[in-house]
């Protein structure tokens, strides 16, 4: 259905040819019954019709999948008379009162009074003020919990709170169970209700069933039809549950199949050229390291020299905790590659990481006789031309560069292994591009931002997963504490600069390039880089030197900057977050993030792995006035803890994917109902259930066929599969 994240309009929902119609537009009667227009569905009609395409409601198909936001369950409602203590229940009443009271150890205590059949309960929460402006004097409430008897009073602590409209309670679905909607203006709850059921009573029996019945009761889900019934008109709370966990069962579990079935397609039909290593070739690469691996890097380098060493082209995820060391791996991989006599590539998003994986690279390999080039888009018309006749001839092995790497005039002699870096800032189809031939070179994605989970089962599912999060002997964990006051911004500062005076260097980063001259610098500044760099250059850090860095400068004046902090011609560096990946400073071990609310959390980990990248401890300060619950709650995360694949997962949980990793991924799963937060369960046995499926060759039978051809048409075009069988 339009409108849900990650969804494009065109797709529709079951299988059914969908076509899209701008809300100005008429929608026309179709022969088939799911596409039928909303106005024409019983007791809609046009004008109900025009508030329905205000919630992207617009067909049949739409209302049916158009998931309720919220259930009251109002049959385990229980008068407060007869509540019992540590038991889950329900109390229903209205708010006659709220206060919220400091204790002496300093909690914020807020409490609500309900009255409730004509007696009173209490519901408290801790160090929570900002439930206190959610409730109002008169508004009726449902509390869930288990309660306590306390001080003569039932109290909740920390109930489930379900604020109830003037349409609930009215009897609608016998006054039991009772789904709610979103809405808009003009539209009641019980006029929406109305429409699902008619909807519903109408339109559900004639929904076709896809997966067979022995396939249903392996996945313990209902058919297709009754789902419908028991999601909108449900007669308990566990047949709602169970029509809810069908409908998006089915999203994630055809998405699923999808990948499994790019994943068959690339292992079965993807011919490589084996790539074996030696112990000679073992021992003469690490010979060029000046440390020795960690357990995390060797387990990596095992897996991948295990793939190389096969016909069939690996399609492998490096995932690197910040620090772990995944260069040194993407290093060994390359030139096992070249010493089979193929050429190996590496692809960066930016300049600046493909210009520090350059400059690394090629200090590594400087008594090597590898012939390498760099190839950006900031190379000169005369270096191009020499590094594309040398990649076409085969002489060049290996190649460091951005996008311009897979543009249509590089012509690889024998690519053997493309290393695709930062993958998170690719999409699927740029990956692609590397296996489009008939014999395809080895593919290692990998990356240095921690993915959750939900995401690797998605966006990532069709790829062998190799996880890396030791870091390596001396790397100490980084001070983290967040800046809330003017007051403790001073303290910070001074800490910075006595840090400065020891011979130690530190970033300052600021969320933004442009100015804003008008605002003065401290916790609640604009801190755009070219106002924090002019304020501090004047002030705060006028006894030392400071450069500026961001990607609006000219790529040579970038440049010169960032060499000459790395050579310790500068002792801070202002920065916005050109400096998340691929920068390595040893002894810078101070960072100063203005506005930290405004970053993601997985970002803020990436920057926060700039400093105490030597024997020095590193401190971060994040400066942060928000009060806000979700900025509270980020930064708190960040100060706890140093595991970037918690971290993720609390950014995950409160940002979203889309938020976590970009609008590429976001936009590239296209899930109708299914969320990969709230899902996640579900995700896992949707997963399970279609790689068995695919694996084992069942989805071939002609049982499934309906379900197959069903998965191409929604996906195959968008993921690349091949569309036999």
């Amino acid at each position: 259905m339009a409108g849900r994240r990650g969804e494009t309009p065109l797709d529709p929902p079951y299988g059914f040819c969908c076509h899209y119609t701008s809300h100005a537009m008429p929608l026309e009667p179709t022969d088939d019954p799911l596409q039928t227009p909303v106005q024409f569905v019983r007791g809609v009609g046009p004008a109900r019709a025009e508030l329905l395409a205000k919630l992207n409601l617009l067909r049949v198909e739409d209302l049916l999948l158009n998931l309720p936001r919220d259930v009251l369950d109002l049959t385990r409602v229980v008068s407060v008379f007869d509540l019992k203590p540590e038991t889950m229940q329900t109390v229903s009443g209205i708010v006659v009162d709220r206060d919220a009271k400091e204790t002496a150890k300093g909690m914020v205590i807020v409490g609500v009074l309900l009255q409730s059949d004509g007696g009173f309960v209490r519901g408290v929460w801790f160090n929570q003020l900002f439930m206190l402006r959610k409730f109002e004097l008169g508004q009726r409430v449902l509390f869930s919990g288990k309660p306590k008897f306390n001080m003569r009073r039932w109290e909740f602590s920390n109930p489930r709170v379900q604020w109830l409209g003037d349409d609930d309670g009215d009897g609608e679905n016998g006054g039991g169970v009772m789904t709610r909607y979103g809405l808009t203006d003009g539209l009641s709850q019980q006029e929406m209700r109305r429409v699902m059921r008619n909807t519903v009573e109408d339109f559900a029996p004639l929904v076709p069933e896809y997966l067979p019945e022995s396939f249903r009761e392996r996945a313990k889900v209902p058919a297709i039809g009754p789902a419908f019934t028991q999601l909108h008109l449900p007669r308990t709370l566990d047949e709602y549950e169970a029509g809810r966990r069908r409908i998006l069962f089915d999203d994630l579990f055809e998405f699923q199949i999808a990948i499994a079935l790019r994943r068959r397609a690339w292992t079965k039909d993807s011919q490589a050229v084996p790539l074996p290593s030696s112990a000679k070739i073992d021992a003469r690469i690490r010979r060029l390291f000046s440390f020795r691996f960690t357990a995390g890097q060797d387990r990596a380098v095992s897996e991948i020299t295990a793939d190389l060493a096969r016909d069939r082209a690996m399609h492998r995820l490096l995932q690197a905790d910040v620090g772990a060391g995944k260069t040194a791996v993407a290093v060994y991989a390359m030139l096992v590659a070249i010493a089979a006599g193929r050429q190996a590539v590496l692809m960066a998003p930016t300049e600046l990481l493909a210009q520090q994986h350059w400059q690394t690279i090629d200090a590594l390999l400087a008594q090597s006789r590898v012939e390498r080039r760099l190839l950006t888009g900031q190379v000169t018309a005369a270096e191009r031309r020499d590094t594309l006749a040398g990649i076409a001839s085969g002489e060049v092995k290996l190649i460091i560069g951005t996008q311009a790497v897979i543009q249509d005039a590089v012509n690889f002699h024998s690519l053997g292994l493309a290393i695709i870096d930062e993958q998170h800032k690719f999409g699927v189809q740029q990956r692609a591009k590397f296996s489009a031939g008939a014999v395809s070179p080895h593919v290692l994605v990998m990356t240095a931002t921690p993915i959750p989970r939900s995401l690797c089962l998605t966006q990532f599912g069709d790829l062998d997963l190799t996880l890396m999060n030791e870091l390596p002997p001396g790397r100490q964990r980084i001070v983290t504490s967040r800046i809330p006051s003017r007051a403790a911004a001073r303290k910070a500062w001074d800490f910075v600069k006595q840090g400065l005076r020891e011979g130690r260097q530190a970033y300052v980063v600021c969320p933004r390039v442009e100015e804003d001259a008008s605002v003065p610098i401290g916790v609640d500044a604009s801190a755009s880089a070219e106002s924090v760099f002019r304020t501090l250059t004047t002030g705060e850090l006028k006894e030392f030197k400071i450069g500026l860095v961001h990607g609006q400068l000219d790529r040579d004046e970038r440049q010169a900057t960032m060499t000459a902090f790395r050579n310790g011609d500068l002792n801070v560096l202002v920065a916005t977050t050109v400096i998340e990946v691929g920068v390595d400073v040893p002894n810078a071990t101070l960072m100063v993030v203005f506005q930290a609310e405004r970053f993601g959390l997985s970002q803020l980990h990436q920057l926060r792995g700039r400093i105490g990248r030597g024997r020095f401890q590193g401190y971060c300060f994040l400066f942060s006035d928000a009060e806000s619950v979700e900025a509270t709650r980020r930064l708190a995360a960040m100060e706890a803890s140093a595991d970037g694949f918690h971290i993720a997962e609390v950014d995950f949980e409160i940002r979203g994917p889309g938020d976590v990793l970009g609008t590429r991924q976001s936009g590239a799963m296209p899930l109708r109902v299914a969320d990969l937060v709230r899902d996640k369960a579900i995700l896992e046995e949707a997963r399970t259930a279609a790689f068995n499926l695919v694996e084992s060759g069942e989805l071939d039978e002609p049982e499934f066929a309906l379900l197959k051809l069903r998965v191409l048409d929604r996906f195959a075009k968008l993921m690349d599969i091949p569309q036999t069988g």
